[in-house]
């Protein structure tokens, strides 16, 4: 791969990016301390297991975004079409006995041994390195319904077909798709095709998911939390439950929150705390002020992360930074987006924040790849 041209400056990565990302870190495992300690010790174990395994992640992640900031990303290009293959085959590898690891009657982990990650946190980045490559190869074609429109779009049906099959993993189907249309956009395909033919696929899909569900008994969990998010009062102690917790640690919070450490939803009202409705205790116990402070961090990173792609010297470095930067922002809207009952329960974890060692791991490997895209400056 070509080194940089004279065009081009290789220098120290962006500060400002890496320093706000160390804040949410920090930031992050104070409140999986304060959020995890009542369920940990309702499972008689130690009132620091879960923050103290999210810090050993949170340090061999920092270790691992600085080593690979220093890995030009152009390399990355080299190994697209594995990571396309290889990410098929790493999520079809969690319904092989022994390995895959089921859990609330899903198989969407692989068990390690002395870990269990999720395959779909890692095929995301892979996802946006693969297109971001594809695209750029075929940036001439974009412009086309067939080259630019139903080649990609073909070329990702596999990836969620196994998601929403094997892994009834809606979620993660959903930010691949809105990641991949993004990166389709800004790499130049016509925003006519996905009005004219795309909105009619998404509609079909949809209406596909609320026929197996409705009457062949396939997913019907979505069609529950759909009609939780219509009217959580309707089922308060079943489907609705979960949102109407969230609602009272919010309603609760009020403009400063209740103090740090003070909530009372996580004393086993609100399921989980630590994970997908971290955003909930934060606005508990810090408050709007809290929550606030939470959105500008994401407003910085995201800041940081458009500015990188304009300013990257190649098409692939501008794709990928748009695709990184598009995944921690699509995960925080959206999730902060189900706490506040804004839409329906997706599962959606809140990056840099909610408890989960290998996701954190895997997404701070990819800030690596966007600090070494910003080493890299047009002039």
């Amino acid at each position: 791969m070509a080194k940089p041209n004279n065009k081009t400056n290789q220098g120290k990565f962006d500060f400002i990016l890496f320093i706000t990302v160390l804040v949410m870190l920090g930031f992050g495992l104070i409140m999986v301390l304060s959020a995890s300690s009542p369920s940990a010790i309702s499972e008689g174990r130690s009132s620091y297991v879960y923050v103290r395994t999210q810090a050993i992640s949170a340090c061999i992640g920092v270790v691992a975004m600085l080593f690979i900031s220093k890995i030009d990303y152009r390399k990355w290009a080299k190994y697209y079409k594995l990571m396309y293959f290889g990410s098929i085959l790493l999520l079809l590898a969690v319904k092989i006995p022994g390995l895959g690891y089921e859990a609330n009657g899903a198989y969407r982990w692989i068990n390690l041994k002395f870990t269990t990650f999720q395959p779909s946190e890692l095929v995301k980045i892979a996802m946006i390195i693969f297109f971001a490559k594809y695209l750029t190869d075929h940036k001439a074609d974009l412009h086309t319904f067939l080259k630019g429109f139903i080649y990609p779009l073909f070329l990702v049906a596999p990836i969620i077909l196994v998601l929403v099959v094997v892994q009834s993993h809606l979620s993660a189907s959903v930010i691949i798709i809105m990641i991949v249309v993004i990166l389709m956009l800004m790499a130049g395909t016509k925003m006519r095709y996905f009005i004219t033919v795309g909105t009619p696929i998404a509609g079909i899909g949809a209406t596909a998911l609320y026929v197996l569900a409705k009457y062949f008994d396939k997913g019907t969990y979505r069609l529950a939390r759909l009609t939780a998010f219509i009217d959580p009062w309707a089922d308060p102690t079943n489907t609705g439950y979960q949102v109407i917790q969230s609602l009272y640690a919010i309603g609760s919070g009020g403009l400063f929150g209740v103090g740090l450490g003070n909530s009372t939803q996580k004393y086993l009202y609100l399921p989980e705390p630590q994970n997908d409705f971290i955003f909930s205790v934060i606005a508990e116990e810090l408050g709007f002020i809290g929550c606030l402070g939470v959105i500008i961090l994401f407003g910085i990173f995201i800041w940081r992360g458009v500015l990188i792609a304009m300013k990257a010297p190649d098409s692939f470095g501008s794709l990928i930074a748009v695709g990184i930067t598009s995944l921690v922002g699509l995960q925080a809207i959206i999730n902060i987006a189900v706490v506040t009952s804004s839409m329906p329960n997706t599962g959606m974890p809140l990056p840099f924040f909610s408890y989960g060692g290998t996701a954190l791991l895997i997404l701070l490997c990819a800030v690596g790849i966007l600090l070494n895209i910003s080493r890299y400056q047009k002039t």
